[in-house]
């Protein structure tokens, strides 16, 4: 079944409410930040999009399961950057989808190119990138690279990891919505 932007808001703001992993925000605050900085940065509305709903595969797993604890999800990974697109490939083109899909495998790219980078990752995301495969080879790191929209997702890494700050003041999530709405593939089918 596809979502609707009304889903995704209502899919935010009920089940985004819970704490996001192990870290001191919400799913939604965390979504919040993360399409905050992107806007400030002034990235395009696609890359906006893409990282407001970039962890929405965590609140479709979290909305379908009764053990959705910090613990049980910091456990495992959910595979969340593929679980949201089957629902939102009629929504939203390639543009918002991509860079969503390639986030996770960006923590691995950025791991293993930039000196540093693995030290300024929360412990949570260290235990997750553990899970997720761990940091790419010089090799997979230049063929992640090489994708579409691979510079897109390296940019909202960054956006993700530093969308975890408690109390941080964001738009509301009605802010966000236009932007949905002037990205979708619906309406590009209706111009």
């Amino acid at each position: 079944m596809a979502l609707s932007i009304e889903d995704i808001v209502h899919l935010l703001g009920t089940v985004g409410q819970r704490q996001y992993g192990r870290e001191a925000v919400s799913q939604l605050e965390h979504a919040l930040q993360c399409a905050q900085l992107a806007e400030a940065h002034g990235e395009a509305g696609e890359t906006v999009v893409a990282a407001l709903l970039h962890d929405l595969g965590h609140l479709l797993v979290a909305a379908s399961e009764r053990d959705s604890s910090a613990d049980s999800i910091a456990e495992r990974d959910d595979l969340h950057q593929f679980i949201a697109l089957p629902f939102l490939r009629e929504l939203f083109p390639p543009a918002v989808l991509e860079p969503m899909r390639l986030h996770v495998d960006a923590k691995r790219y950025l791991c293993a190119t930039e000196s540093g980078y693995w030290d300024t990752l929360s412990p949570a995301s260290k235990r997750s990138l553990e899970l997720q495969g761990g940091v790419y080879s010089p090799a997979e790191a230049e063929r992640f690279i090489a994708q579409p929209f691979a510079e897109e997702a390296v940019r909202l890494r960054r956006y993700d990891d530093a969308a975890k700050v408690p109390h941080w003041a964001t738009p509301r999530l009605s802010h966000f919505v236009p932007a949905m709405v002037s990205v979708s593939a619906v309406s590009a089918d209706r111009a």
